[in-house]
C-alpha cells in the first residue's frame, strides 16, 4: 500500500517536461520513407485518421471523430505537386454541405446525451439510466461496420450517397413518429418507458454513426485534394454546433422556468420547445434537407484518392494489429484506465440535479468552457510533439483520481448549500463551475497524450485502419465502466421510509411507504461508495501500470508494426 501512494504522489509532483524530438538525420529519413509507405496503402486500408473530440463522459460527446487529416496523403500530394492550399471554385460550397451535414450528425447526439437530464428529473433508476447509457455506444464500436459502407454501394447512385440518403431519411422518419409519441413515454414518475427510449435513442446513433462513416469518405472526393484537410474543420465546427442545438440549447429552451425568466413577459407552464416539437422540426428538416442532397449533389469517384475497399483484407488487417505484443498491452490499459473516472464522469451531473440543480443550468455550464476546449489542445500539444507523448498522460492521470472525490464534495455540499429547493447561491455555481473547468483540462491532457500515441505508433502502412482501432477500443474503456457503475450505484444504495422505518429499496416498497404518507430518504449513497473505490482503483490502476506505459511509450516503431 505504501508503494502504491508513493507512486501516486510521485506522479502527482514530478514537474512537467517539454521535450522536443531528437533532430537526428537518421531518424529523419525513417520518417520520409514511413510518409513514402503510407501511400503504398492496399485495398481496405484507406480509413480516414481520427483528428478530434472534446469530451469522454457521456455527459458529452461519447465517441470519437473520424475525419481527415492535413497530414493525409493526400493533402501531401498537393505539397508535391507544388500547389498551395486555398479554396479552389466549387470548394466553398462543398465546405458549406459538409459542415450542414455535421450538424445535423450531431442533432441526434445532442439529444441523446440531454435525455438522462430528462429521465433524472422524472425520478428514474440509476439502473434504468444504465441501461440508456448504451445509446453512446455504437459511435465507439462502428468500426465493425465501416468496412461495409466503404465496399457496398450502388455505383448509379454513388459510393457515399447509397449510405448518406437511406440513413438520414431513415433519421427523419426515426424523429417524426417519435414526436407523436414521445409525451406518452415520458409522462410522470415511474412511468417512463426507458426500455423503449434506449431502443429508439440507440438506432438514431446508430443511424448517426453510418452516417459519419458515409460522409468521411465523401468529404475525401467531394474536396479539392488541396482542400481535404477541410474536412477535419467541418467534422469539428458541424458537430460541435449540432450537439450544442440538441443537447444545451434544447434543455434550455425546454425548460419553463428559463423561458419565463428570461424569454417571456407572461410566465407559462411549459418552454417555448418541447420534445415533441424539437423531433418534430429535425425531423423535417432531415427530410427536406436530404432530397435537396440526393437530386441537386452530384457524387464524383476518384478511386485514386478513394479506392475500392476489400472487406475481407480490412477484417484480416485489424487482427493482425490486435495479435502483437505491444497493441495486446496496451489494449488492457485502454479498457481499464478510465475505470477511476466512471463515478465522477458518469454520475456527478445526474447526482446534482437528483439534489435539485436545474438541468437546464447545468448544461449551460459547457458554454463559458468553449474558449478554454479550443485552445487547451492546442497547448498541451506542444508538450506531446515528442518521442514520449504519454509522459503527459501519466502526469494528468492522478489529478483526475484526486477530481473524483472533489465532484463527490461538491455534490454532498449542494444539499445543503441551498437557500431553498432548487435555488443556490451564487458561489456554489462558481465553484462548481471551477471544478468543471479544473477537470477539463487534465481530461483533454489525457487525451491529446492519448491521440499523440496513437499518431506515434500507427504503422504509416495502414495507418487509418490502426488508429481507428486503437480509437475504438479507447472509446469502449470509457463507456463500459460508465455503464456498470450507472447499474451498481442502484444496488449500493440504501433506504428506509421515514414513517414506516422499513427498507425501500425496491419500487413496492417505495409505494407502500408513499400509502403510509411518508418518503423514502437516502442513509446510504452507492455514489459515495462508488466515489471511494474509483479513487483507491486509480491509486492502483498507476502503480500497476505506469511503468508499463512508459516502457510501451519507449518501443521502437517496429515493435508496432505487422509483419
Amino acid at each position: 500500500m505504501l508503494r502504491v501512494v508513493k507512486t501516486f504522489i510521485e506522479e502527482l509532483v514530478r514537474p512537467l517536461e517539454r521535450v522536443e524530438p531528437a533532430l537526428d538525420p537518421t531518424n529523419m529519413a525513417n520518417q520520409n520513407n514511413s510518409k513514402m509507405q503510407a501511400r503504398k496503402r492496399g485495398p481496405g486500408m484507406n480509413f480516414v485518421s481520427v483528428e478530434h473530440t472534446d469530451m469522454e463522459s457521456s455527459e458529452t460527446f461519447p465517441h470519437m471523430l473520424w475525419s481527415a487529416s492535413p497530414n493525409d496523403e493526400r493533402f501531401r500530394d498537393a505539397e508535391d505537386s507544388g500547389k498551395k492550399p486555398g479554396l479552389q471554385k466549387g470548394d466553398l460550397s462543398s465546405i458549406s454541405l459538409l459542415m450542414f451535414l455535421y450538424v445535423l450528425q450531431g442533432i441526434p447526439l445532442g439529444l441523446a446525451g440531454s435525455i438522462p437530464m430528462l429521465l433524472q428529473s422524472r425520478k428514474v433508476s440509476y439502473t434504468e439510466q444504465a441501461m440508456f447509457s448504451f445509446v453512446y455506444w455504437p459511435f465507439s464500436i462502428k468500426l465493425l461496420w465501416a468496412p461495409l459502407v466503404d465496399s457496398l454501394y450502388f455505383q448509379w447512385f454513388g459510393r457515399r450517397k447509397t449510405w448518406l440518403i437511406p440513413t438520414q431519411y431513415l433519421i427523419g422518419l426515426f424523429m417524426l413518429v417519435l414526436s407523436y409519441n414521445i409525451k406518452s413515454y415520458m409522462e410522470g414518475e415511474g412511468k417512463v418507458d426507458v426500455f423503449y427510449l434506449t431502443c429508439i435513442f440507440f438506432m438514431l446513433n446508430f443511424l448517426a454513426a453510418t452516417q459519419d462513416i458515409a460522409v468521411d469518405g465523401w468529404a475525401l472526393t467531394m474536396l479539392s485534394r488541396e482542400n481535404v484537410g477541410w474536412a477535419s474543420t467541418c467534422n469539428t465546427v458541424g458537430q460541435t454546433a449540432g450537439y450544442f442545438l440538441g443537447n444545451v440549447l434544447f434543455l434550455a429552451l425546454e425548460s419553463a422556468d428559463f423561458c419565463n425568466n428570461y424569454l417571456r413577459w407572461e410566465p407559462q407552464t411549459e418552454g417555448i420547445v418541447t420534445l415533441s416539437s424539437f423531433l418534430y422540426f429535425w425531423g423535417v428538416v432531415f427530410f427536406i434537407t436530404t432530397t435537396l442532397v440526393g437530386v441537386m449533389k452530384p457524387e464524383h469517384m476518384d478511386p485514386e484518392v478513394d479506392p475500392e475497399q476489400s472487406i475481407i483484407d480490412t477484417y484480416k488487417t485489424l487482427l493482425e494489429v490486435i495479435k502483437l505484443p505491444s497493441v495486446m498491452s496496451y489494449v488492457l490499459i485502454l479498457l481499464t484506465a478510465k475505470v477511476t473516472f466512471a463515478a465522477a464522469d458518469s454520475m456527478t451531473s445526474l447526482k446534482l440535479i437528483e439534489s435539485g440543480m436545474p438541468k437546464e443550468r447545468l448544461a449551460l455550464f459547457a458554454v463559458p468552457l468553449v474558449p478554454i476546449q479550443i485552445i487547451l489542445p492546442l497547448m498541451i500539444s506542444k508538450y506531446t510533439h515528442g518521442p514520449r507523448p504519454m509522459d503527459i498522460f501519466l502526469k494528468a492521470y492522478p489529478y483526475r483520481v484526486l477530481l473524483g472525490p472533489i465532484y463527490a464534495l461538491v455534490v454532498y455540499w449542494s444539499h445543503y448549500v441551498q437557500t431553498k429547493p432548487g435555488e443556490f447561491p451564487w458561489y456554489f455555481y462558481v465553484v462548481t463551475l471551477l471544478a468543471y473547468g479544473t477537470h477539463q483540462v487534465f481530461v483533454y491532457m489525457v487525451f491529446v497524450a492519448q491521440m499523440a500515441f496513437h499518431a506515434k505508433i500507427s504503422d504509416p502502412a495502414i495507418g487509418g485502419t490502426y488508429m481507428t482501432l486503437l480509437n475504438t477500443v479507447a472509446n469502449l474503456g470509457g463507456n463500459w465502466p460508465g455503464t456498470f457503475f450507472l447499474w451498481l450505484v442502484d444496488h449500493l444504495t440504501f433506504k428506509h421510509c421515514d414513517v414506516t422505518g422499513l427498507s425501500c429499496d425496491t419500487k413496492v416498497t417505495e409505494a407502500m411507504c408513499s400509502e403510509a404518507g411518508g418518503k423514502c430518504v437516502i442513509t446510504t449513497d452507492g455514489y459515495y461508495i462508488l466515489t471511494a473505490i474509483c479513487f483507491f482503483v486509480g491509486l492502483g490502476w498507476l502503480a500497476w501500470r505506469r511503468n508499463k506505459l512508459r516502457q510501451l511509450d519507449s518501443l521502437p516503431d517496429s515493435a508496432w508494426k505487422c509483419s
